[in-house]
Formats: C-alpha cells, structure tokens, sequence
C-alpha cells in the first residue's frame, strides 16, 4: 500500500522528470536536464551563500539549482501566452475585426476581464493600468491549469512554490499601488480607520488594529496561494486515485470488468469537473487579485 500511494503522489506531484506511459508496468521516465550537465560552470547557492559569508545555511537554501517538470510546464504557459495575445495585440492595435473562433474566445475572455473583474473591484480608469497584470495572472494560471489535464503531465498550480510565487507578485502590486497613490507613511497609517478616540485609548487600539490590518494582509495573500493550491492538487489526486482502482483489482477476475468501466467513467465526469474547476480559480485568483488591489488604492 505504501509503494501505491507513493506511485500515486509521483503523479501529482513535482519531480526532476516526466513518467510516461509507453506500455510496460513501470513505463517511461524522461530525465529534465539539469545545470550541473548543461552548466557544469555554474555557481551553486551554497558557493554564492559562502562568498557573502554565510558559511553554514540551512539545508534547504544550500541545495543545488534544479529543474523540475513544474518548472518546463510554468515556461510553457508563458511562451503559449506569448505566441497567443503578441499576435493578437498586434491585431487589436491595427484596428482589425475579430475574425475566427479563436481570436473571438481569447478577445472575449479579455473584456471579461477588463469590464467584469478589473473594473467593478477597483474602479472606472483606474483599473486600466492594473489590466496588464490581471490579464497576464488570469491567463498564467489558467494556462497552467490546463496543462495539468494533459496525462503524465502534473499541474504546476499544485505546487506552492507557484502558487505562492503568485501570490507575492499580487502582494508587491498591492502594495505598490498604495504606496504609489498614498505614499508609504500614507498606505501604511491609512489601514488604520480614522476614529475620534480620547488619546489615552487611541494609544492602546490604534496600534493592535494596525496590526491586525497589516497581518490580515498577509493572510489574504497566503489563504489566495493555499486555495488554487489546494484545489488543483486535490482535483489530480482524487482522479489518480480512482484510475488506480483498475490497477488494484487487475488480479481480482470478474470485480475487475466492473471496477474498469466505472473509473474509466468517473474519471471522465471528474476530468470535466477539473476543466471547468480550471477556469474557474483562474477566474478567482483574479477577480481576488482585483479586489485587494482596490482595497490598497481605496482605504477606509
């Protein structure tokens, strides 16, 4: 049982290296190069941490570079991105009409964007400048999203080193855009609410109200990387495991004829519900986005 779930982790999770069915019990697995071949020259973190005089980091800061199949999955979506909306920019700029399904679903997925999402969270014009951002963080995730319904291929959302990447890219755009309209002492006294207290109270709750505003920051960001996380792990985890029940039953005779056709089905009707779920924390990491942003350029 454990060399099962050990197997069905190795599916929804990140690895050095792709398992690809290729008809035998084990299959394939294809090495992703990594720098120490490629770049044998290449200086490590522990020689760059030691040239600054850290001279015993933890463990986890010291390892070397790697690439990871989450990693070549991630630079993917970004190139798709790329070769999808650079062309299609280009088109827009020109004043060209939407022509073809394709160019209509992707324009039709920008204004969305742009007239239900940026704009009702953060406001009229405003929301223009934070478009580039919302559009690129919509699309990064959705792409990634999908790529994770591609067999053998693993979903880079289902990793917290992306997933919280993220979230700090929308964390550092929260609040910057404060910063950029209130000034620093401004964005940061603003999370506090203006109340008429006697001073010797204002002393005492002004302060742990700043904390917890500041804190609570941090919090929406952490719960926004936890949530696509944990629902695009989830999602690849139930399927692997209701696909290993025709593994599990091969030597059991006739249960085996009814167990295949029911997971077979099951995982189909699970894959669709995956597809939609997709689009739809793409959706949410976005329009979530939208909403702090509009909280930092909006104080109380």
């Amino acid at each position: 049982m454990a060399a099962d779930t050990a197997e069905l982790m190795s599916h929804v999770k990140d690895s050095q290296s792709f398992h690809l069915p290729n008809g035998t019990e084990h299959g394939l697995t294809v090495a992703i190069p990594q720098p120490a071949e490629f770049a044998p020259g290449l200086p490590q973190p522990a020689d760059i941490l030691s040239s600054v005089g850290i001279k015993n980091p933890p463990e986890w800061l010291a390892e070397p570079w790697t690439l990871t199949k989450f990693m070549v999955l991630e630079v993917v979506a970004a190139v798709l991105i790329v070769l999808i909306f650079v062309p299609l920019a280009r088109r827009i700029a020109r004043g060209e009409r939407p022509v073809g399904r394709l160019w209509n679903l992707f324009e039709a997925m920008l204004v969305f964007i742009r007239d239900e999402v940026a704009r009702p969270a953060i406001g009229g014009k405003a929301a223009d400048k934070f478009l580039p951002f919302l559009w690129t963080i919509f699309f990064f995730v959705l792409f990634c999203n999908l790529l994770g319904m591609i067999p053998c291929a693993g979903s880079p959302t289902g990793a917290i080193g992306c997933t919280g990447g993220l979230a700090v890219m929308t964390l550092v755009t929260v609040i910057g855009a404060g910063i950029k309209k209130y000034g620093a002492v401004g964005f940061w006294t603003g999370q506090v609410p203006h109340m008429d207290l006697p001073l010797l109270l204002a002393v005492f709750i002004k302060p742990m109200i700043f904390a917890i505003e500041v804190l609570g920051i941090g919090i929406k960001h952490f719960v926004l990387s936890v949530r696509l996380l944990a629902n695009m792990f989830a999602g690849h985890l139930v399927l692997a495991v209701i696909l290993s029940f025709i593994k599990a039953t091969a030597d059991h005779g006739l249960i085996w004829y009814g167990v295949m056709p029911a997971s077979v089905l099951g995982a189909v009707g699970l894959s669709l519900l995956e597809l939609f779920v997709a689009f739809l924390q793409a959706y949410i990491f976005a329009f979530l986005s939208a909403l702090f942003i509009g909280m930092a350029v909006h104080q109380h």
